[in-house]
């Protein structure tokens, strides 16, 4: 039976559909845009079968309707808007109509519709201002300090989803993405701040070099990671814990990541800005400090995933991708 996708055409959806239609599973996704033409002939390619779906992830009866019509046993929740300080200002409601509301559009169709299980994709973004100390970040114990309305969003969609759940016996499980970057990672519209390592790549690409604010510690998750997370959730027979964690404990600097690029392209030159000279970097990080590690213990414990994109993995990948797209 099918995994129903919200926000199938997004980055992590993209990549999410690409890994089950790999493992020759039936993916539907709905999203308010098709997929890209590159991505629809990748998934051809592939031994899955995808079906697309045009529409709104608040229209609820449109999701009832393809529901119905796809009968999917799964449902993952990935439709969202991330959203910088620009669109906070000028569309706050807007935000929070998409990264709640849609969620919880999506889980009313799966009650109604007999879906067996749903996979809420929220963000460690929800941690927020607990990510500035040097703990790693823990899915009870780190208490949930979000700083944007994106994050601030996500953890009320945490919350919202649950209660939903209770009330209509969805078997639901949270799992809390760590930063992503890697293939079909593109400018939709609706996320508002490339991954540095995408920036990074792209001033590369136009001969530019790359001057970062700092060196820039994190545990950078591969989108091939996200999406193995992802799918361990939803195929995990037994599940210990409400939330998850989805990291690989990987942990490298975007200046590592600017000397891979340069042992790969002679020509790209990058450094580190001179804050006492007022130079500006070029590359946004998000936040003024290193966010801590999220600790993915429980999902390795829990589930058949097992991190593979380290930092020399992850560059090897990403060059070999964006040379056949």
């Amino acid at each position: 039976m099918p995994t129903f996708i919200t926000g199938a055409s997004g980055f992590v959806g993209l990549a999410l559909t690409e890994h089950l239609l790999a493992r020759g599973q039936h993916v539907v996704g709905y999203d308010l845009q098709p997929p890209a033409a590159a991505a629809l002939k990748a998934f051809a390619a592939l031994p899955g079968r995808f079906d697309a779906e045009t529409g709104d992830v608040l229209d609820a009866a449109a999701l009832r309707q393809a529901m119905r019509c796809h009968a999917p046993d799964r449902l993952v929740t990935l439709a969202a808007i991330t959203a910088d300080a620009g669109r906070e200002r000028a569309a706050p409601q807007a935000i929070f109509d998409v990264n709640v509301g849609g969620v919880l559009a999506a889980l009313s169709a799966a009650a109604e519709c007999g879906v067996q299980r749903v996979l809420h994709a929220s963000s460690g973004s929800a941690y927020g201002a607990s990510g500035a100390g040097s703990a790693p970040l823990c899915e009870d114990s780190t208490p949930l300090r979000p700083e944007g309305l994106y994050g601030i969003s996500k953890q009320a969609a945490e919350a919202a989803a649950r209660r939903f759940a209770d009330i209509a016996g969805l078997d639901l499980v949270v799992g809390r993405l760590g930063t992503c970057f890697g293939p079909w990672e593109a400018d939709t519209g609706v996320r508002d701040t490339p991954s540095a390592p995408l920036q990074v790549l792209r001033l590369a690409r136009a001969g530019h070099a790359a001057v970062l604010p700092r060196a820039g510690l994190r545990d950078w998750l591969y989108v091939r990671d996200a999406a193995a997370g992802l799918a361990a959730l939803l195929d995990a027979p037994h599940r210990s814990h409400a939330t998850y964690n989805i990291a690989t404990g990987f942990r490298w600097t975007l200046a590592q990541w600017c000397e891979q690029l340069a042992a790969r392209r002679p020509g790209f030159r990058w450094q580190l800005a001179n804050a006492d000279a007022g130079e500006p970097a070029n590359v946004d990080y998000y936040a003024p400090y290193d966010r801590a590690p999220m600790d993915c213990t429980r999902l390795r414990q829990d589930t058949a995933f097992v991190p593979r994109y380290d930092l020399a993995a992850a560059a090897n990948d990403f060059e070999e991708w964006l040379h056949h797209a």
